[in-house]
């Protein structure tokens, strides 16, 4: 089968709508498919050449520029990166069995219609965001068109699911594939958690993670404000991976609290490094705002770390999923955080045997795979 992703993000993004493609990509080349990708140019780190590490060639299409005035009101860069997308999949996909295209955006509206003009099936993929700030466009959104026309729609949670039903997008072909997890995140045993940390430089008795991009909807300054008071009372180094456009404000947040020698903000790390600081945490703190079903927390779970989580939607979720090995605090708010996580640190254990077995079944690669072959098998029909 030959099959076009596209998608906004591709690594070295450190996004889902990245690193889905790029993971289902490697799968299915594995078993003798064929793969290619349309996608934007990275956004997070710039690099001469991002696709080595990708299953199949790619044509990186430029992103929008800011534009103002006459240009702005014409389209005129909305329009050149959608000729670009269109010409893109003229070349590497005009023989492709299906498209599989990730979240929404210019990229993913224009090459929904590419696809009904040339009458290619294909999926579309949702991640979150798509749906949570859902608002359609008159009288024509793209974006609509994109959802109506895919011959099958896969969501990353059971409440996505859900609240895309509530916004009158219920159709048929939906299903609910959650993220996969590979096998780098695994429990490790005490002397390699050990070790570990003493490679990533921890030299603190507890240790608690936070995987995200650094932005407002993550919530890092609420897990600041909770972890300034606990590394008053206790011996606990808190680390931040990820970058992002608050990185110099939550520099200077962390300055503020006096707790600098306390936090490392470790910045973009390596998918392999962030399995190790996964595996040797203590605890995984995911404060954010607003997440479908956040693929960080399912990968510290995986690696036998406990999450506390904010009360969104996709932590509701994990909670309901994996029972105690997920708490859940109120958004926005330090203190009950701080609570949560000074209760942990007094009775620091790993996860459940029976949250290992729920990642087996709903998380790993081949749950993920079987689970798109029957989506794929449905939009391609009978060949």
């Amino acid at each position: 089968m030959r099959i076009c992703h596209v998608s906004p993000h591709l690594p070295p993004d450190q996004a889902a709508n990245a690193l889905l493609p790029a993971q289902l990509g490697q799968w299915m080349r594995e078993r003798g498919d064929e793969i290619v990708y349309v996608a934007h140019e990275a956004a997070q780190i710039k690099t001469s050449d991002g696709s080595s590490d990708l299953a199949g060639p790619v044509r990186w299409i430029p992103r929008r520029a800011p534009s103002r005035g006459l240009t702005r009101a014409l389209k005129l860069d909305s329009m050149r990166v959608a000729r670009c997308v269109t010409a893109a999949l003229s070349t590497i996909a005009a023989d492709a069995h299906m498209l599989h295209l990730h979240s929404n955006g210019l990229i993913v509206e224009v090459a929904a219609a590419w696809a009904r003009r040339r009458r290619i099936p294909y999926v579309l993929t949702l991640y979150g965001t798509e749906i949570w700030h859902y608002a359609p466009r008159r009288p024509v959104d793209p974006f609509t068109r994109a959802y109506r026309g895919a011959a099958q729609v896969t969501l990353y949670s059971q409440g996505l699911l859900e609240r895309a039903k509530a916004l009158g997008l219920d159709r048929p072909g939906l299903s609910v594939i959650y993220p996969p997890v590979d096998e780098a995140f695994v429990p490790r045993d005490e002397e390699t958690r050990r070790e570990w940390r003493l490679a990533l430089g921890i030299r603190e008795p507890l240790f608690i993670l936070n995987v995200k991009r650094l932005h407002e909807l993550a919530g890092q300054r609420f897990l600041i404000d909770a972890f300034a008071h606990l590394a008053r009372q206790s011996e606990v180094r808190l680390v931040i991976c990820g970058t992002g456009h608050l990185r110099d404000a939550l520099e200077q947040h962390v300055r503020t609290r006096g707790v600098a020698d306390r936090v490392t903000l470790a910045g973009l790390v390596p998918h392999d490094r962030i399995a190790r600081y996964m595996a040797a945490a203590d605890v995984f703190a995911l404060p954010s705002l607003l997440e479908a079903l956040p693929t960080v927390a399912v990968e510290a779970l995986a690696s036998g770390t406990p999450v506390i989580s904010a009360d969104h939607p996709g932590g509701i979720e994990l909670q309901a999923i994996f029972g105690e090995d997920v708490t859940v605090v109120p958004r926005e708010q330090p203190e009950p955080l701080e609570r949560a996580l000074g209760e942990f640190l007094k009775r620091p254990h790993r996860t459940l045997t029976m949250t290992a077995r729920h990642i087996e079944e709903r998380f790993r690669p081949l749950a993920i795979v079987a689970a798109f072959d029957e989506v794929y098998r449905k939009a391609i029909g009978p060949r």
